[in-house]
């Protein structure tokens, strides 16, 4: 089997998440629930699409995202939907994303087969919030 620490195409298929943010500053907790399917491209990267609900003040918001992970000569990388670099694939280590006068920091660990996890927390002159989503497998695997 692939080892997802170095190679993202181990998690090809489908995947639950829930996420939490906290806003330190806005003093208010929201919370998404979703689902989260990554699928291999032409070009050997991975596709991560998230679709789901954001519950925020009582009021369900529908949410979706598109990232990809990219081979690059000195590793993996997530990119957005438009082609910009993220921060490298490194789990079990902390990443950073300078983003204007806001500095988020990641880290992704692995908690077994079929679990994982992203935490970001971002700072910033405006904001102050901690993110973290919790990612298990599905049946939607592929074979």
């Amino acid at each position: 089997m692939t080892d997802v620490t170095t190679d993202p195409r181990a998690l090809l298929g489908g995947w639950e998440f829930d996420r939490v943010v906290t806003d330190h500053l806005a003093d208010e907790v929201i919370g998404v629930v979703g689902t989260a399917e990554f699928t291999l491209e032409v070009d050997g990267g991975v596709r991560w699409a998230e679709q789901g609900t954001m519950t925020r003040a009582g009021v369900e918001i529908p949410i979706s995202r598109v990232l990809f992970l990219r081979p690059r000569d000195q590793g993996w990388v997530v990119t957005f939907e438009d082609g910009r670099d993220f921060h490298p694939w490194q789990p079990g280590s902390e990443v950073e994303h300078p983003c204007g006068r806001d500095t988020y920091r990641g880290f992704v660990q692995f908690a077994g087969p079929g679990e994982w996890s992203v935490r970001w927390h971002a700072t910033g002159p405006a904001k102050e919030y901690e993110m973290t989503t919790r990612l298990r497998a599905t049946g939607l695997r592929p074979s």
